[in-house]
């Protein structure tokens, strides 16, 4: 899927002993959780390397993709307003994009960005 990177995680049990139906969701838990804690400990690698963009630049638009303004994005992170507009506007521009939500996409799809970084519960939430 477009902005996740994929891997699988496998249990083993006895042969006679089949991972019991109760423990399918801890089972999917632990995968999901190991999965991302890999994932963190790698590092973002960029998937298309013509549309790098910076770090602080990723941080703009993961806060844009979870719906924030450009002045709340200035207060989160401890910058100004225009400094946010900015990084925002080269980002676009790295990706050939004019559009806000075309930039969220673009960064989805070449993983700079995760739907679950997205949805994650954060404090300014």
């Amino acid at each position: 899927m477009p902005g996740e990177v994929s891997g699988s995680c496998t249990f083993v049990t006895r042969a006679d002993e089949p991972l019991p139906r109760d423990q399918i969701w801890t089972a999917q838990l632990i995968g999901g959780l190991a999965f991302e804690r890999g994932q963190h400990l790698l590092g973002r690698t960029t998937l298309s390397g013509d549309s790098a963009i910076t770090e602080r630049q990723r941080d703009c638009v993961l806060w844009a993709a979870r719906g924030n303004t450009d002045g709340e994005i200035a207060d989160i992170l401890g910058i100004s307003k225009e400094t946010v507009i900015q990084h925002l506007k080269f980002a676009r521009e790295r990706y050939g994009v004019r559009k806000r939500t075309s930039l969220v996409i673009r960064a989805l799809f070449d993983g700079l960005i995760s739907f679950s970084e997205i949805f994650q519960r954060h404090k300014y939430w």
